[in-house]
């Protein structure tokens, strides 16, 4: 008899179908929702997950009652998993012909208003081009985590920040100073800086709880200030801050995108104009990847054309790193 220890079979590669599971797993936080757009049982999704832990010999979920969360290591195998698959669709449709069309899942995310005034309005033409493409579309005004929630990319509106996501410039979208008619005939039209002192401003934050640093403008130096103002009303997304305009509780300050039809028909008016904000920065946002899925080119591609009409352009565009 042989003294060589004895050698267990390796365990085989995971299928892709098993990677598909746990990616979708990753991104809906949820077994059960998974399986149901995946088109499986619950157990089938669930099975597939444990026989990836143990191929890997490392837990990829928390998993309580309430939710379902990845651990350190689930948060790398999903980023891993992402280039995988996408390198495997690049594959698949890399000799095939333009014309036969781009298919696959699009995550994307976008501010409120440019996904309801803006993109959804277009978006039956460019699933015309392409019937293969199934098109995810969130639309929030919080600043989501690209990574993490799994989004092939995000529009995101105003400053950056520190990241190491791609960051392609769009351009930047003029911004307005408005309020409601009945705002104007209650409270009269302000003429200068001095004069808000007796207006109210409708108080926006992304989060609340935080302070509003008050009435912004921006001199013609480029300089950006603040004027402290009082408001009866604070609000954390662009709907309600475009409602409460409309219902006359104070002075807005907005993209002129989503409110011309508004100021045609009178129902707000511009205030102050030579006191508007800077214009917001517009980018695309992307992990760094080797290669971008063809879909999501496409469909930024897309996008940029259908916004490049509205922005005005930036000063400084730089397709680098944003960190």
């Amino acid at each position: 008899m042989s003294d060589a220890p004895l050698r267990l079979p390796a365990s085989p590669p995971p299928s892709i179908e098993t990677l598909q599971v746990f990616v979708r797993v990753a991104e809906l936080a949820s077994f059960t929702q998974a399986a149901q757009s995946l088109g499986l049982p619950k157990a089938s999704a669930s099975t597939a997950v444990q026989r990836l832990e143990a191929s890997l010999g490392t837990r990829l979920f928390h998993r309580t009652t309430r939710r379902v969360q990845l651990t350190q290591d689930g948060q790398a195998c999903y980023e891993r998993c992402k280039d995988l698959l996408a390198d495997l669709d690049d594959m698949q449709t890399m000799f095939q012909p333009a014309a036969s069309g781009l298919r696959g899942r699009l995550r994307v995310d976008m501010p409120m208003r440019i996904a309801q005034d803006l993109v959804v309005p277009r978006l039956p033409e460019f699933l015309a081009a392409h019937p293969g493409l199934e098109v995810e579309l969130s639309s929030t005004d919080r600043r989501v985590d690209l990574v993490r929630e799994g989004f092939d990319c995000v529009l995101r509106v105003g400053p950056l920040g520190d990241s190491t996501l791609v960051a392609r410039p769009l351009g930047a979208l003029a911004m307005a100073n408005l309020a409601s008619a009945a705002y104007i005939a209650e409270f009269g039209m302000p003429e200068s800086l001095e004069d808000l002192a007796r207006h109210r401003l409708v108080q926006y934050v992304t989060t609340l709880g935080q302070r509003c640093p008050g009435f912004e403008w921006c001199d013609d130096a480029g300089a950006t200030h603040f004027v402290p103002m009082t408001g009866a009303l604070t609000v954390s997304d662009s709907g309600s801050y475009a409602a409460a305009c409309l219902a006359g509780l104070g002075l807005t300050q907005v993209p002129r995108h989503g409110i011309e039809a508004e100021v045609l028909d009178g129902r707000l008016v511009e205030v102050l104009p030579r006191f508007r904000p800077a214009p917001m920065p517009v980018h695309l946002l992307y992990a760094h990847r080797r290669q971008l899925p063809r879909r999501v080119q496409a469909f930024m591609q897309w996008l940029a054309d259908l916004l490049a009409p509205r922005l005005l352009p930036l000063s400084s565009a730089s397709s680098a790193p944003t960190s």
